[in-house]
């Protein structure tokens, strides 16, 4: 997410700006060159500033340690995946700050302290080859899981190097390896001499996002500007990329083209011949055994069926291929319940609900021709996701259950079983003794009820002088769930804070109509309703402008930057991070072509004309008085560029405002490479908020 404009006379005079005239006139064009010369001192001295003076604060150390031993704590609960015999975990802690891949028994797993057996340390990786390497994670090939495509970062950025490993020999395949060059990859296994793979192959391979567009069949021993191609789209996609789906004796691929960021075409692949599914394009796929499974955005009536949005559909991928358009529908949405996800076991189906914001999960098994329905158990109010260990050999699935102030628990079970049993318990990393979780609602500028949480001590003072910190999201249908945060508690809740999340529109908390209410020339309403929470925040006395921070990261970052110019009267504080604020030039800078279907096109004079009026670089006044401000980014985000935060604080700053503005080198778009770096960054907002608010 990314941009960059002007305002000045032409705001004015609320007249839009020509992207020619902006560009001419924009003092801070030069902040977008990441690293020029000129560029990297200015950050430096930024950095120089902002950490003398926050690292000053009398919390700052303290915080830090106290966050850094949560991040580095050996009792987190290691996060595993089972390939073949093995349950595998990347781990990161003080001894190992680029981390482990690691792998263990499940029952051993199921032990306090189980033993672990590393398979690849990337500190030494990264040491012996004088590179500083982020995980991006592996693709393992099916069904022994005994070679894997291992995705590796420099600093953290969404672009990274592929390179073939043995799980046998724990060593990178040389001879005849599968192995890519760093660039934004998407890349499967076929079998063990072939791969479905996207890439940078040359000129105009890549879309105007800057992801692949071009599908390949590669061979091992083969280059991969020689693969044959299987799929192109356009310059103009999102991307193209693709899935192999297998089950015991069948393998089928899908290749996808997305046109923007929610309308999809897919094709499944026979022999060399594409079969184009037609289906809604903004429809998310799946295939599941013989089904074709679709998760609908959109009501759908289809040879005089009707599916509502929200909706779980359901039919044979042969039967829908020749023809038949009469699916079963496995989930319908009602008031207050979405479906958050779906995932598959060998053999049956998770679905992961939101029932007012609040988690539930059901088990679905299929046997001949019917779904069998389960609901699992789970606590009354939190957070309730199931994942499964590998859909492709296992029903086995973990599920965590938690809310803000109880930690999380995890469970083994099996669909289809209705019982689970304990596997592991996170330790409580905060005092929680005294605080309460409440749900409320605040009425939006257009009378729509707007859920928030609010975590805080009982029977709290109404004296409107609670140091109160709200965060939000708000975009691309991501649902805000109320689970355990041990840095947001031992940082925020234990020194006396409020912590309120709020779920507006443009998430997913109520299904897809929550999200499309709020996108394009509707976008006013999400910064309405987040406005509308602190408003009633602030009406029931629970604290008051001079005490209420925000705090947003990414599109949430574009939420605070909106807060920041349309109602800085509202806040005490605002921390943006890795945000998108420069709407007049976001469609123009590394992915942020991907998110025209969110935001509009501001390159149409009808879009700008609405994007114009809160996007924040260009509203930006220099007789207004904002509140403190801290803004913060990577050198390394290759998703939204740094020049939207680096060019608002140079705004800002030159307007004599209170900005500080911190960039980390490394990271990419999750703004650390490390525990050492998450902590800090984490340490200076919180100083930062706590100096402000309390």
């Amino acid at each position: 997410m990314q941009s960059a404009k002007h305002f000045l006379l032409a705001a004015a005079l609320s007249i839009p700006v020509s992207v020619s005239a902006f560009e001419i006139t924009d003092p801070y064009l030069w902040l977008e060159e990441i690293d020029s010369e000129r560029s990297l001192n200015w950050v430096n001295d930024q950095n120089k500033n902002s950490k003398a003076e926050l690292e000053s604060s009398p919390d700052f150390a303290p915080t830090y340690q106290r966050l850094l031993s949560i991040y580095d704590s050996d009792q987190r609960i290691p996060q595993v995946s089972l390939k073949g015999d093995w349950l595998y975990n990347f781990w990161k802690d003080r001894e190992h700050p680029r981390g482990v891949w690691r792998r263990t028994s499940l029952s051993e797993y199921a032990k306090d302290l189980p033993a672990w057996e590393t398979v690849l340390d990337l500190d030494a990786l990264a040491a012996a080859e004088n590179e500083n390497w982020v995980w991006k994670g592996e693709t393992c090939l099916y069904p022994r899981y005994e070679r894997c495509l291992i995705k590796l970062s420099r600093g953290g950025a969404d672009a990274h190097v592929v390179r073939e490993f043995d799980t046998r020999t724990m060593r990178f395949v040389e001879k005849d390896a599968f192995r890519l060059v760093e660039a934004k990859h998407d890349i499967v296994w076929r079998n063990i001499n072939s791969v479905l793979v996207a890439t940078d192959v040359g000129p105009e391979s890549l879309t105007h996002s800057g992801y692949p567009r071009i599908v390949k069949q590669w061979q091992r021993g083969t280059p991969v500007s020689s693969a044959q191609t299987v799929y192109q789209g356009e310059q103009s996609d999102v991307a193209v990329d693709m899935a192999v789906y297998n089950t015991p004796g069948k393998q089928r691929e899908i290749i996808r083209r997305a046109i923007s960021f929610f309308d999809y075409r897919y094709f499944v692949r026979v022999g060399d011949y594409l079969e184009h599914l037609k289906v809604p394009g903004d429809a998310d796929l799946d295939l599941f055994q013989d089904q074709m499974i679709l998760n609908l955005r959109k009501d759908w009536l289809i040879t005089g069926h009707s599916y509502p949005a929200g909706s779980l559909i359901a039919i044979s991928l042969l039967r829908f291929i020749e023809g038949d358009r009469k699916f079963e529908i496995l989930f319908s949405p009602s008031q207050g319940i979405s479906l958050e996800s779906v995932r598959a076991t060998r053999s049956g189906l998770l679905l992961n609900l939101l029932d007012q914001v609040r988690g539930r999960v059901i088990s679905m098994n299929r046997s001949e021709s019917s779904w069998r329905r389960l609901n699992v158990a789970v606590p009354e109010f939190g957070e309730a996701n199931a994942f499964p260990l590998n859909t492709e050999q296992s029903d086995a699935y973990l599920l965590t259950v938690e809310n803000y102030l109880s930690p999380t628990r995890l469970l083994l079970g099996r669909t289809g079983e209705s019982k689970q049993r304990d596997i592991k318990l996170l330790p409580h990393f905060f005092e929680t003794e005294g605080l309460e979780i409440v749900q409320r609602h605040a009425r939006s500028k257009d009378g729509t009820r707007v859920p928030y949480f609010q975590v805080s001590k009982k029977n709290q003072a109404t004296d409107g002088k609670n140091p109160t910190l709200l965060y939000a999201y708000g975009g691309f249908e991501i649902s805000l769930t109320p689970g355990y945060n041990p840095a947001v508690g031992a940082a925020w809740l234990e020194r006396g804070g409020t912590f309120v999340v709020a779920n507006i529109r443009g998430g997913g908390e109520f299904g897809p109509p929550w999200h499309l209410a709020a996108i394009k020339e509707n976008r006013q309403r999400a910064y309405d309703d987040f406005s509308a929470v602190a408003q009633d925040l602030t009406r029931r006395g629970v604290t008051s402008p001079r005490h209420l921070g925000i705090q947003g990261g990414s599109n949430g970052g574009l939420l605070v930057g909106v807060q920041l110019t349309q109602r800085p009267d509202l806040f005490g504080a605002v921390v943006c991070q890795v945000p998108l604020l420069d709407m007049r030039r976001y469609h123009r800078l590394l992915a942020g072509a991907s998110w025209m279907s969110e935001y509009g096109n501001p390159d149409d004079p009808d879009q700008w004309a609405y994007i114009a009026k809160y996007s924040p670089y260009q509203n930006v006044r220099r007789d207004l008085k904002y509140p403190p401000t801290l803004i913060t980014t990577s050198t390394r985000d290759d998703r939204v560029h740094p020049g939207h935060a680096r060019k608002m604080s140079a705004r800002l700053m030159a307007f004599g405002q209170p900005v500080l503005y911190y960039e980390n080198i490394e990271g990419g778009h999750g703004g650390a490479a490390n525990n050492k770096q998450r902590a800090y960054q984490s340490a200076l907002a919180y100083s930062f908020l706590w100096r402000h608010l309390r």
